[in-house]
């Protein structure tokens, strides 16, 4: 990654140490401390010029390279992501809007994201179109100069406290269900749109319902062409997919296991501790998948088969890891802190990872992005 990204590795460290409580993990808990602490932390990272390092700075970034943003993500994901829903606007919402939006969304958007000050949400899936996402029934019809969006999107990660969506809807029906869709950038705060929190084992915040009832959009809220929107979205999918570094926390969870239980290590059962060589094995394959993408990506090349490849891998590296890891927190002590610490966040670490298997498209829907991809070049 050269000297530069290993230097600002230290500094984001040395940052979570004197910014994040010990046992912080991650801001959408039953505690709403834990939201105040990410939305501070953020605030601290826009200051330093570190929320949106790799950014332009016209647009509120300082230039830095592509892969001193890795490091940000990768130390921000192993720590329990303290920017909290922050990611969403600068992995990909903010470069989306870089790439196809209009002067002025672009200065309308983007120094709010790069200040840390707005949060961003994704209104993509539906009840009846998740991993078909092209099948879609949100609709935005025309209404004299503008449009007004009806419909329901489901599984909409922080549409409680977010003040956008980036929105894919149908506008027009054509041949192909894959064209005649539009995004559409909106304010959550329309009176048309109603969210209803879904309770799920990841805590308060990660998933809603929004209903959209006459929502009144303008020309000025499409972001790229009328009818071009699953080109952008096929975009956004392999920014977002490869835009969360999920091998940095299973990496640093397999390291401290160790460290955590000392002699009692030499103790596991030696099937147990060749697994856990295994997935450290896999955590940095994964690691070495996602520079990958990364390099095709800031090349100007968004590959979506390539994406998918990440994601099988890290998709079950995040599953794997969390039964191995599962396995050695019986093992930690029941009256010791750090362990306790340990146990706590190898319990969040595997409900996340078996939210993954169908966040961000299913990794159904990967392999079969993965083969149509190998036939259609063989």
């Amino acid at each position: 990654m050269g000297e530069a990204a290993t230097v600002l590795r230290g500094e984001l460290r040395s940052l979570v140490k004197e910014q994040i409580p010990p046992d912080f993990l991650g801001a959408f808990t039953d505690d709403p401390a834990d939201l105040e602490v990410a939305q501070s932390f953020s605030r601290l990272l826009a200051e330093r010029g570190l929320l949106c390092a790799a950014w332009p700075e016209e647009f509120g970034g300082r230039g830095a390279s592509v892969w001193e943003q890795t490091a940000v993500r990768e130390e921000m994901w192993a720590h329990h992501e303290p920017r909290g829903a922050q990611y969403m606007g600068v992995n990909w919402v903010g470069p989306t809007i870089m790439r196809h939006g209009t002067e002025e969304q672009q200065r309308k958007h983007l120094p709010p994201i790069a200040r840390g000050e707005v949060i961003w949400c994704q209104g993509f899936s539906e009840p009846d179109a998740g991993s078909d996402l092209a099948s879609l029934r949100t609709s935005a019809r025309r209404d004299g100069d503008g449009w007004l969006v009806s419909g329901q999107k489901i599984w909409t990660s922080y549409a409680t406290m977010a003040q956008w969506c980036f929105l894919l809807v149908r506008t027009s029906r054509e041949e192909r269900k894959q064209q005649g869709l539009t995004v559409f950038l909106l304010p959550m705060s329309d009176p048309g749109i109603e969210v209803r929190p879904i309770r799920a084992m990841l805590g308060p915040h990660h998933l809603n319902e929004v209903f959209f009832d006459g929502v009144r959009a303008t020309e000025a809220d499409v972001l790229g062409t009328v009818g071009d929107g699953w080109r952008v979205v096929q975009e956004v999918l392999a920014f977002e997919r490869v835009g969360i570094a999920r091998y940095a926390r299973c990496e640093r969870l397999l390291m401290a296991a160790p460290e955590v239980l000392g002699d009692r290590w030499e103790t596991l059962p030696a099937e147990l501790r060749g697994r856990w060589t295994r997935m450290l094995i896999h955590s940095r394959r994964a690691r070495l998948l996602a520079y990958q993408v990364l390099s095709l990506q800031s090349s100007g090349r968004v590959a979506p088969a390539d994406a998918a490849v990440y994601r099988i891998a890290v998709t079950r590296l995040d599953q794997e890891s969390a039964a191995v890891l599962s396995e050695i927190a019986t093992f930690a002590a029941a009256d010791d802190e750090p362990d306790r610490r340990f146990r706590r966040a190898v319990e969040d670490h595997w409900k996340y990872a078996h939210a993954a298997t169908v966040a961000s498209g299913s990794i159904e829907m990967q392999r079969i992005l993965l083969a149509r991809s190998l036939l259609a070049s063989a």
